[in-house]
């Protein structure tokens, strides 16, 4: 599977962006602005773990990923007290996806959470600054984006464990179990 690139990154955040503006201006008519925050942060949450472990290369754990936001999601609504620690759980639960699929040491996993709370800061600041919900989701996934940039690794190697020589495969296996059957075969007793 092919790794994100910033393009990408940059239509998943125009996407995101008009999709959770416009869900909520039209759900924040008829329900509670907070509520209609929150299930608009949860579901953009959502979509944006969907995204990155679309995007990843590993295949395993994926459903228990799922459970695991999904419990923590019903128990951040239960109980978080304050919109900020709601959407910081959230940003924490995406930051230890990324870092369980897209690196492979510990100091590309804490500059993503770098990453991440720059862009908790600057969509903050959006948000002050226009009182806008979509230039604040805009700004938001657009530094997100920017996890591209994050080497997998910051060793030499290419972060994943190689190996001396590539696996066989079942081809050159049978091939030489061939050749020392003949040789058995051909050989003086």
């Amino acid at each position: 599977m092919k790794q994100p690139s910033l393009f990408e990154g940059m239509g998943v955040a125009l996407i995101a962006s008009i999709c959770g503006a416009a869900a909520f201006a039209v759900l924040s008519v008829v329900l509670d602005r907070l509520g209609v925050f929150r299930l608009v942060v949860a579901v953009l949450a959502l979509a944006y773990l969907l995204y990155l472990l679309a995007r990843s290369e590993d295949r395993v754990g994926r459903v228990t990923v799922l459970a695991l936001w999904l419990g923590i999601t019903g128990v951040n609504l239960l109980l978080a007290p304050t919109p900020l620690l709601y959407v910081v759980i959230h940003l924490v639960v995406i930051w230890l996806v990324r870092a369980l699929y897209f690196y492979h040491g510990v100091l590309p996993a804490l500059a993503d959470l770098g990453l991440m709370g720059v862009s908790l800061i600057v969509a903050v600041w959006a948000g002050e600054s226009t009182h806008s919900l979509f230039f604040s989701l805009w700004c938001f996934f657009l530094v997100q984006a920017l996890f591209v940039f994050i080497p997998p690794s910051l060793t030499r190697g290419r972060g994943k464990q190689t190996h001396a020589r590539p696996p066989e495969d079942k081809f050159e296996r049978a091939h030489r179990a061939a050749e020392l059957a003949v040789r058995k075969l051909t050989t003086p007793r």
